[in-house]
């Protein structure tokens, strides 16, 4: 018998009638490859909201958790239907980045042929579509719906991992749902833990992604000097969640290889592990057959640890690199391969991006020859 939907709503939360908005900002945003200033809307929204209409307001609130109510108990063949389009919306539309996708792919895997790099781009974006489009609907979720909807393989790993009172790293991707984690796990286990990300560009979209991670009590931590904050969730024996995937712009960068390609990652997290003594379990959220998200967690990896802490950094934070690529090798199709990775050892496929630099760098200094002369 299937469990009855249940949607808790309140009414100063506005963060369920702008998904539709946030998802055509992050649309353009995305098509462009660059930061749309929304200003004027954003400010037409907030009058909206601090609108006061006595008279109106409990009829507005009936409207808007009717609407919950039906973004919430759409099934999932819709969902999916509705994020294929836009994920084809946005492989026609947007060439930069699937010139990017494809090079990636060409680059990673050289015996794939063309027609096969092309087919694996198109379900690229179309699964890029798909979560936002779940994303969407997870905002509408409540508790028990979030349970409901997302599997879990490995939880005993995790539920060891507790006892140890060293707090828990968890290494993730951008891979299937990502962002199906933070809440899932702050649904199931109850645990505030918190995780590590950068701040998005567009303003409202970056509200949007916050309030789904901390909605059951998970916290994010921003990027920027983050170690601080990292080391005391640890010490008070808490779950701290890191995208490994990406490339760092951080001098503090280590060279490593990762699809058998130099490239650049963050020392951090094995720095981490060591001083805190902390287990790094890989946890991944991954779309299996008929749309079903289910959330894998591995066992801890086995680290090392010597007296030697330069050379464990470099050999524990390949290990974590690893168990990612392990995780995006068996769902190629589901990871986020507009990534720029292997920029700074192969800036040659990224020839756009290398023009765009230049031309930032020779405004700049045209920028500042100007004001010294003045």
């Amino acid at each position: 018998m299937e469990r009855e939907r249940s949607v808790n709503f309140n009414p100063t939360q506005t963060l369920y009638i702008d998904s539709f908005f946030s998802v055509c900002y992050s649309l353009a945003s995305f098509t462009f490859n660059r930061p749309i200033s929304f200003n004027k809307i954003e400010i037409l929204l907030q009058m909206k909201r601090e609108e006061k209409l006595p008279h109106k307001s409990r009829k507005l609130c009936h409207i808007r958790s009717a609407l919950i109510t039906f973004i919430a108990g759409l099934p999932y063949k819709y969902i999916e239907s509705m994020g294929r389009v836009l994920g084809m919306l946005m492989f026609f539309m947007d060439v930069p980045h699937r010139r990017i996708v494809r090079r990636n792919l060409q680059f990673i895997y050289p015996e794939w042929t063309l027609d096969h790099i092309k087919e694996t781009s198109a379900h690229i974006f179309q699964n890029i579509g798909i979560t936002i489009a779940e994303i969407c609907q997870t905002t509408c979720l409540s508790q028990d719906d979030m349970l409901h909807k997302v599997k879990i393989k490995g939880e005993e790993h995790l539920l060891n991992a507790f006892k140890r009172n060293k707090g828990v790293i968890l290494i993730s991707a951008h891979l299937g749902n990502w962002e199906m984690i933070a809440p899932f796990l702050s649904a199931n286990f109850g645990e505030q833990g918190s995780m590590v990300g950068r701040q998005i560009r567009v303003r409202i979209v970056h509200r949007l992604i916050l309030r789904l991670r901390t909605r059951f009590g998970a916290t994010v931590i921003d990027k920027e000097d983050a170690m601080p904050k990292m080391m005391r969730a640890m010490r008070q024996g808490k779950i701290l969640g890191i995208m490994l995937d990406q490339s760092t712009k951080s001098k503090m960068g280590v060279k490593l290889n990762f699809f058998n390609r130099a490239a650049t990652a963050t020392p951090a997290v094995a720095l981490l592990a060591i001083r805190c003594k902390s287990p790094v379990i890989p946890i991944f959220c991954i779309r299996e057959a008929y749309g079903r998200l289910t959330i894998i967690i591995e066992p801890p990896l086995n680290l090392k640890r010597t007296r030697d802490l330069r050379s464990d950094i470099n050999t524990n934070t390949q290990i974590m690199l690893d168990a990612v690529e392990k995780a995006i090798r068996a769902y190629p199709e589901q990871w986020f391969w507009v990534h720029k990775r292997w920029k700074k050892y192969y800036p040659h496929l990224y020839p756009e991006y290398i023009a765009r630099r230049k031309r930032r760098r020779a405004k700049k200094n045209r920028k500042r020859g100007s004001e010294n002369s003045v």
